[in-house]
Formats: structure tokens, C-alpha cells, sequence
């Protein structure tokens, strides 16, 4: 059974733990740097992108993530966790990690009280996903081996290149763990690999 890491600094890190036992993996929250050596893969949650980035400088988790990536294992960022991964956020000089060839804008579907849930098509995964979007960022642009897996709107919401998966919305937020069983998947098939 594969380890996937749910980054715990802040965000909707329960309803993640559940998607991540319901598709058939252990399930671990990460509240130190030197967890991530016992883990398959990571999920960076949503929350806020600004107060994650100083809570991962806080408690010294950059190198580590960026090791982590290094590694070839694979990580999922949802919302947030999204424009963690992204090379480039539109009007901002610096990336956080910057290990996915993605360029995203955040709060691109308005404020809070605009919130709302739209039926994705999300390749390899569903044909019919709901996703709640929060305040959600979308990706403007996306390099030439990123694969977009979703679209909302004309709107990149989904998208992977390798390792790494990347979505707008909150799959965690349904009863529906397709997505995560699919970063599962990407995990077992990584673990696979390495052996």
C-alpha cells in the first residue's frame, strides 16, 4: 500500500486524509520536514497561497519539497496547493516551488461569496466531476509537455505534466474520490517504477 502525504500546514487536510483512505492508500499528515522521507507522494491542499508560502518558510519546508520533487515522486496541488506548483503566477515576480510549466492567476472565479460547483469532464478520470470552486486560481498557460485534463468556461482547471497534477477546485469537498484514486494511481505507478 502506497504513503500519501497530505501537507498539513493549513487547508481542508481531513477531507483530504478521507479521499486518500478511500482510494485504497495510507493516509498521512505532514507536519514536519522529515516525514516527506517516508512518503509515495504528497498532496498540497488548498487554503491560502500567501499564509501557506510563509507557514512552509516557518517551518523550513521548502528544500525539502523541492527535494521532494527532485525525487521524481509525485505531488498534487488543488486550489492553493496549485499555485504552489506553478512556474509562474501571473503578476508576481517569484514562483513558490515552480516545478510544474504552468502559469496560473489566482482568485481568476471572483471572491468567496462567488464560489460555486460546475460538472467537469476531467480526462482519464470522469465524465462528469462536480467541482467546488473556492476562490479558485485557473491556469492561463500551460508548456508543451503539460497535459490539460480539464476545462471550465475555456478555462484550464485541471492539467498534469509528469509527476505532478494540478487542479483549480476542491476535489476533497465531495463524496467523489476519482481524482485522488487517479493521483493514487500516478503514486502506485511511480513506486513501481523505482523499485
Amino acid at each position: 500500500m502506497v504513503k500519501v502525504g497530505v501537507l498539513g500546514l493549513q487547508g481542508a487536510v481531513r477531507e483530504h486524509i478521507r479521499a486518500i483512505e478511500a482510494s485504497g492508500a495510507e493516509a498521512i499528515v505532514v507536519k514536519k520536514t522529515e516525514q516527506l522521507a517516508d512518503l509515495d507522494g504528497l498532496i498540497l491542499p488548498g487554503g491560502e497561497s500567501t499564509t501557506m508560502r510563509r507557514l512552509i518558510d516557518k517551518y523550513e519546508f521548502m528544500e525539502p519539497l523541492l527535494q521532494f520533487a527532485k525525487d521524481g515522486k509525485p505531488m498534487f496541488g488543488t486550489c492553493a496547493g496549485l499555485i504552489l506548483l506553478a512556474k509562474n503566477i501571473a503578476g508576481y515576480s517569484e514562483p513558490h516551488l515552480g516545478v510544474m510549466d504552468i502559469t496560473v492567476e489566482r482568485n481568476s472565479f471572483g471572491r468567496q461569496r462567488e464560489s460555486f460547483e460546475a460538472s467537469l469532464h476531467i480526462k482519464d478520470v470522469a465524465e462528469d466531476f462536480v467541482g467546488v470552486f473556492i476562490r479558485a486560481p485557473h491556469i492561463v498557460d500551460v508548456g508543451s509537455d503539460v497535459e490539460v485534463l480539464s476545462t471550465h468556461n475555456e478555462r484550464i482547471v485541471a492539467a498534469r505534466q509528469g509527476q505532478f497534477l494540478g487542479c483549480s477546485f476542491h476535489p476533497e469537498l465531495t463524496n467523489d474520490a476519482r481524482l485522488t484514486k487517479y493521483f493514487v494511481q500516478m503514486v502506485e505507478e511511480s513506486t513501481a517504477k523505482a523499485v
